[in-house]
């Protein structure tokens, strides 16, 4: 597995060009952020699966992350229902859970989920060099970008050798134990993780100054608007203004 496994594919959604993208989804994810009630969640959640329904995504690696997210989220359900006031729904020894805990929670939920799914359909269906090139023409400050990017390619040079140290161990019989065998050997993978990502950086680097970077990347080939590109950008602004109106009327 890779951090741009969704970016593989070809759906409507992957060609379209990822300034577009910026501009569309910025807006409808604060939005959906500041909604309140649950008809403007609701109705966001539908559009953002109705979205990710035509981008060809594998539903198990979408639940993968979802499951993640959601585990946050879950603490909220323990935690949040009992810090409103309103009507009793039950009571744990002193403290008591609220309707209005219940729907504030639920409301958090759909927001978190369909914000999560609808960015998963529209930016993470580019590569990350599309994206930080994307950020380039819209003239948000190189140092930003180039830091957006160099985090991302190193979390990834981070993952690629901690999964490669993972399958040693997995074939020379590694089972994690509560020992001091099993707390030296993470120790060790810890280390030697640190050690390989620095000399794959350096690598990196080189190869880098071989293609040209000075500072900045050279910049070859450019986006071209496209008649699809600018129906989903209309489209996704009136979907917006039509979100906003409704969770304010509800």
């Amino acid at each position: 597995m890779h951090l741009e496994e969704f970016a593989e594919g070809n759906s409507f959604f992957h060609r379209l060009d990822p300034r577009v993208k910026f501009i569309t989804i910025i807006p409808y994810i604060f939005v959906i952020a500041f909604m309140k009630g649950l008809n403007g969640p609701v109705l966001s959640l539908i559009i953002s699966l109705v979205m990710i329904a035509f981008t060809g995504i594998s539903i198990k690696k979408l639940l993968s992350r979802l499951v993640v997210v959601n585990a946050f989220v879950l603490l909220l359900w323990i935690f949040l229902p009992f810090s409103y006031s309103g009507t009793e729904v039950f009571q744990i020894g002193h403290l008591k859970a609220t309707r209005e805990g219940f729907l504030q929670v639920l409301s958090i939920t759909l927001k978190t989920n369909a914000i999560v799914i609808a960015t998963i359909a529209i930016l993470g269906t580019s590569e990350v060099f599309s994206l930080a090139h994307a950020l380039v023409h819209l003239k948000v400050p190189d140092k930003l970008v180039y830091l957006f990017f160099f985090f991302y390619r190193y979390i990834s040079v981070l993952h690629e050798e901690y999964i490669r140290l993972k399958r040693t161990m997995t074939i020379r019989a590694f089972k994690a134990r509560t020992s001091i065998h099993t707390y030296k050997t993470y120790a060790y993978l810890i280390g030697m993780l640190i050690v390989r990502s620095y000399d794959r950086s350096q690598r990196i680097y080189k190869a880098m100054l071989c293609r040209g970077f000075k500072g900045k990347f050279p910049i070859i080939s450019h986006f071209h608007l496209t008649i699809a590109d600018l129906c989903f950008g209309f489209l996704m602004t009136l979907i917006t203004v039509l979100i906003a109106i409704i969770s304010k009327n509800g």
